[in-house]
């Protein structure tokens, strides 16, 4: 398995998209039934590669992800050939940034003395789609890439 299988939840929310799976390997819903009763090991393999598809499909369009926690914002605009970084780090350990109040502390105070910068970008390793799965299970989230956008603008402008 390359990535991780869905969750019960995930899976159930594409119940279709399995069964279109399982027909596109000719395997009806009692044969679906019947495998998991009698070859249970068999039935976590299809569990696998459909959970495999899943992430390909999904990692293929991803262009941003975002990580924040209470002191630092990591946002990548992952292009075709690289990673762009543009990381924040607040230095008032009174803030966090998870919160409504922190947020809009640094909406209004973005360019302080107490908020550094930095950008950076790097290269993919042979697999792209491995390297974005390793910066969602250190905890980041698919965005539409909004705050990336507006720090990016903000940076060429500096």
């Amino acid at each position: 398995m390359k990535y991780t299988r869905l969750t019960k939840e995930q899976l159930e929310e594409l119940h279709q998209e399995f069964i279109n799976f399982l027909a596109t390997q000719s395997i009806t819903g009692d044969e679906w039934e019947s495998i998991k009763r009698d070859k249970p090991k068999v039935a976590e393999e299809e569990l696998d590669v459909f959970s495999d598809l899943v992430w390909e499909g999904v990692l293929n369009k991803v262009s941003y992800l975002e990580n924040i926690s209470s002191s630092q914002m990591h946002m990548f605009h992952l292009t075709e050939k690289e990673m762009k970084l543009i990381s924040v780090k607040v230095m008032n350990p009174d803030l966090d940034l998870t919160t409504k109040v922190g947020f809009e502390w640094f909406k209004k105070n973005w360019q302080s003395d107490f908020v550094e910068y930095l950008t950076a970008s790097k290269a993919y390793t042979d697999d792209k789609n491995v390297d974005k799965f390793l910066l969602l299970k250190q905890g980041a989230v698919i965005t539409k890439g909004e705050l990336y956008q507006w720090f990016e603008k903000v940076i060429e402008t500096s």
